[in-house]
């Protein structure tokens, strides 16, 4: 009777089948409203900065054409002093354009930061609630192959947009 005892009561823990889930991170990031807005916020910037730097590039264009045309009836002086006006100023363009790529991925870094931090705080919500074992993250998590029945990231995508939205 002893047997059957723990037989029994140790066989209901085998009943339980291990839920495991696999995530798909970048797929959220490009089809989640959070995602797409951070997309759209990243080129928002980007285009702003690349027109202020087309402006700035067109500035020295002009400018060393300018040089070049009027080189031939300048002092020495005069020249040589344009010249290092031009490379100070082409320079500060190069350290701009350096500026805002640094802006551009801090930018970035920043939304994808926030948006796992928020992604990774409704799966484990999701995983407490629906009782899963585990979690992995596709790329990350190193998950070479995955059934399709244990992907939960479109139910995921699903409650982040209702999140987001509110």
């Amino acid at each position: 009777t002893l047997f059957a005892f723990f037989l029994a009561a140790f066989s209901s823990y085998g009943a339980d089948v291990a839920k495991i889930g696999v995530i798909d991170f970048q797929r959220i990031l490009l089809t989640s409203s959070a995602g797409k807005a951070s997309q759209a916020e990243i080129n928002k910037q980007g285009k702003a900065m690349e027109a202020e730097l087309k402006k700035t590039q067109e500035e020295l264009e002009e400018m060393k054409k300018r040089i070049e045309r009027e080189s031939l009836v300048m002092s020495k002086e005069a020249r040589e002093e344009k010249e290092r006006d031009f490379r100070i100023r082409m320079n500060d363009f190069r350290s701009t354009e350096q500026k805002f790529k640094q802006e551009l991925n801090d930018l970035n870094k920043r939304l994808v930061n926030q948006m796992q931090k928020d992604v990774f705080d409704l799966v484990e919500e999701i995983g407490k609630k629906e009782g899963y074992l585990l979690v992995l993250e596709k790329m990350e998590g190193g998950v070479i192959y995955a059934p399709k029945s244990i992907d939960i990231t479109d139910k995921l995508i699903q409650l982040y947009n209702v999140r987001y939205a509110q």
